[in-house]
């Protein structure tokens, strides 16, 4: 039971809980996904210690797994939209929770592109960043927002 709860409560379960959170809440109910990848990172920093890499490299090591594929947010970049596009009908401090919103609506869009880690700087980007305006825009007007 300890080390259940030690694991439940280790520093990597806890950073990438924190970052789903904040940027893929869609991913806090994977526990498989969050037990295996904090499990990884765990072993990467032990493993890296144990052969006589420094701390931070070590440290760099974990982070690399554990936030592998997480890099491209879409909660972040409707949040994105939402300020630059939208800031007159969704107020800045309203932005996050109208994204939480949108995002279960957005899968359509979401599964035509692939999502890496260096989605944003990729030309499918501006048109993703262009549909879900889109998508937005005509939400919105759909739902009376205007």
């Amino acid at each position: 039971m300890k080390q259940e709860q030690s694991q439940g409560l280790s520093y990597y379960r806890l950073s990438l809980l924190s970052f789903l959170k904040e940027s893929h809440p869609e991913l806090l109910s994977d526990i498989d996904f969050i037990s295996a990848r904090s499990d990884s990172a765990a072993e990467a920093y032990s493993q890296a210690i144990k052969s006589g890499l420094d701390h931070i490299y070590a440290e760099e090591t974990a982070n690399h797994i554990l936030y592998e594929g997480l890099h491209f947010s879409l909660l972040d970049t409707l949040i994105t939209i939402l300020w630059n596009e939208f800031s007159v009908e969704i107020p800045e401090g309203e932005a996050r929770d109208f994204a939480l919103l949108l995002l279960p609506r957005c899968s359509d869009l979401q599964e035509k592109y692939a999502l890496p880690d260096d989605f944003l700087n990729s030309p499918d980007f501006d048109l993703l960043y262009t549909e879900l305006t889109g998508f937005i825009s005509l939400y919105i007007e759909e739902n009376g927002l205007q």
